[in-house]
């Protein structure tokens, strides 16, 4: 048979066929006078039985082993190892297809999902109370509550998953009061008139006096003075890593106003 007769009998391409042989799947048959390879009943059979192999899910290095008298696998146990990496596929898809319908849970039931999103279900109630108390305030939503968001969604992503639940905990607990996610919003807008500022403006103090008392003292207590005092850092220059990015992102009033609130919380916590 000649190359094409072979493909056609099995039902691959000639280019497989080539491939096959490039890879020593598949013997060099005996070539005519004229150079063409002559395929015989026994070159049919191996060649059906490459196929049939990779139709398994096996990759060509493994139907190498299989094929290989001096490989030491046998098939039964290329086929258990090719189970056995179906199933974790099986898994993965079934663990992405849970996080996909807590997305979609999510976009029905806060009619969308966040900008920052997807998120967690807990971080998406937080967003959603915040977008509720944004559209009952006037105009438009101060910049650095978006920035916020931002941050949240980045810090949940990054941070082990006991880290990123204990986060959002804190974070429910410090707007859970009457009124406490309407005094924050308060608190974004004076952030946000600091952004042409000087950082001697009087104002730095006022808006991280009014940060650092929407804290309240059971988060303070929980974190401990010693968390508080590393998230202030002793000065911009002397920041590095997340800190130093985190306190980059504000104007340098607003950065000034931010760290002092969390120097007063690190008292408190003293």
């Amino acid at each position: 048979m000649r190359i094409g007769e072979l493909a056609g009998l099995i039902g691959i391409s000639t280019r497989a066929v080539r491939h096959y042989h490039h890879l020593g799947l598949l013997p060099e048959p005996e070539r005519r006078a004229n150079g063409y390879r002559d395929y015989g009943l026994r070159d049919a059979v191996a060649l059906a039985r490459v196929r049939r192999l990779t139709e398994l899910g096996l990759g060509l290095d493994e139907v190498r082993d299989v094929l290989a008298d001096d490989a030491g696998r046998e098939l039964h146990e290329v086929l258990d190892e090719l189970d056995a990496d179906l199933a974790r596929q099986e898994e993965e898809l079934r663990v992405r297809r849970a996080r996909l319908a807590a997305v979609r849970r999510q976009a029905e039931e806060h009619g969308g999902l966040p900008a920052e999103g997807p998120v967690s279900d807990e971080l998406a109630a937080f967003f959603a109370e915040m977008a509720r108390t944004s559209a009952a305030r006037p105009g438009p939503e101060p910049v650095l509550a978006s920035k916020e968001r931002e941050i949240l969604a980045l810090l949940e992503s990054a941070g082990e998953e006991g880290e990123s639940k204990r986060m959002v905990e804190m974070l429910s607990k410090a707007t859970s009061a009457p009124g406490a996610m309407e005094r924050a919003y308060e608190v974004y807008g004076l952030l946000d008139a600091l952004a042409g500022a000087g950082v001697e403006d009087q104002r730095v103090e006022e808006a991280a006096r009014a940060l650092a008392d929407c804290i309240p003292d059971a988060v303070v207590a929980e974190l401990g003075a010693e968390k508080w005092e590393h998230a202030a850092g002793p000065g911009a220059e002397s920041d590095d890593g997340f800190m130093a990015a985190y306190y980059a992102d504000f104007a340098p009033a607003q950065a000034r106003a931010v760290r002092r609130a969390i120097q007063l919380v690190a008292e408190r916590a003293r």
